[in-house]
């Protein structure tokens, strides 16, 4: 569906837009429209080599400028995540203050977000299109395409935070508290309104405990108490807790409280 809706807004530009003014526009319309025609058959090699061929002879004319756009707009259909992001860059560089330009980063960031591996590989693409994606935010926060890159936004995120949450299990079943202590801190600190925030507590506290780090291990079930007190995680935590004799049976939801001051010292 998100790709139908680039493709028909980059129909609606080319068949709306006025004609750009430059050399032999008959024969530079013709160029182009002949790289629209391999695009709809989805000949993307003939249409990217079109709109090419149309910038080289072409450089100086509008028509050049719209050419390079859909040069970004082919690769990224042509799902060539990479020669979309180079070209999307270049276009970006060339023209700083196009009016399309929002478009065009958008194009970018998904081309970075399409390549999201799972959380068991390296997350490069995952920090590249979180970074994309919080330009267009920062830069274009009015643009249609702001709304759905905050939404990417919390799903890169999230990934960013499941990364560190495997990697600290893993410590932790290795019994290096430090570092598994370490990535859960990352994931709460910069990480927070992630699904991973309740677990990265728990473990916190886990972690604390093993090392006899009391006091740490029940400011971090005391924060997880305060914000998720009905969490199946704060239950876990808890249980912890009163079986090491740090926490008070039964009052699970209201010892907590109790440990609200200085509960900012942990982010």
């Amino acid at each position: 569906m998100k790709n139908k809706i680039l493709l028909l807004n980059v129909l609606l530009l080319a068949a709306c837009a006025a004609a750009p003014k430059g050399p032999k526009v008959g024969e530079v319309k013709n160029l182009y429209n002949q790289g629209m025609d391999a695009l709809q058959t989805e000949n993307f090699a003939e249409a990217i080599h079109t709109f090419e061929e149309l910038e080289r002879q072409h450089p100086y004319s509008g028509w050049a400028t719209r050419a390079q756009m859909m040069v970004v707009f082919t690769h990224y259909k042509a799902e060539q995540w990479e020669e979309a992001i180079v070209s999307a860059e270049r276009f970006i560089r060339l023209h700083p203050g196009h009016k399309d330009l929002p478009y065009v980063h958008y194009l970018r960031a998904m081309s970075f977000y399409v390549q999201l591996s799972d959380i068991q590989r390296d997350q490069g693409h995952t920090r590249q299109a979180l970074g994309a994606f919080e330009e267009i935010v920062r830069r274009f926060p009015e643009s249609e395409y702001a709304r759905d890159a905050k939404f990417k936004i919390t799903l890169c995120k999230d990934h960013l935070a499941a990364k560190e949450m495997q990697v600290g299990r893993y410590y932790l079943k290795q019994k290096r508290f430090l570092a598994a202590i370490n990535r859960f801190r990352e994931v709460i600190e910069k990480y927070q309104t992630s699904s991973q925030t309740q677990e990265a507590l728990y473990r916190l506290t886990e972690a604390y405990l093993a090392l006899g780090v009391k006091d740490e291990a029940k400011r971090a079930a005391a924060i997880l108490g305060h914000n998720y007190p009905d969490a199946e995680w704060y239950k876990k935590a808890y249980n912890l807790l009163t079986s090491a004799k740090l926490a008070p049976v039964g009052e699970g939801k209201t010892w907590s409280e109790r440990f609200k001051e200085g509960v900012g010292d942990l982010f």
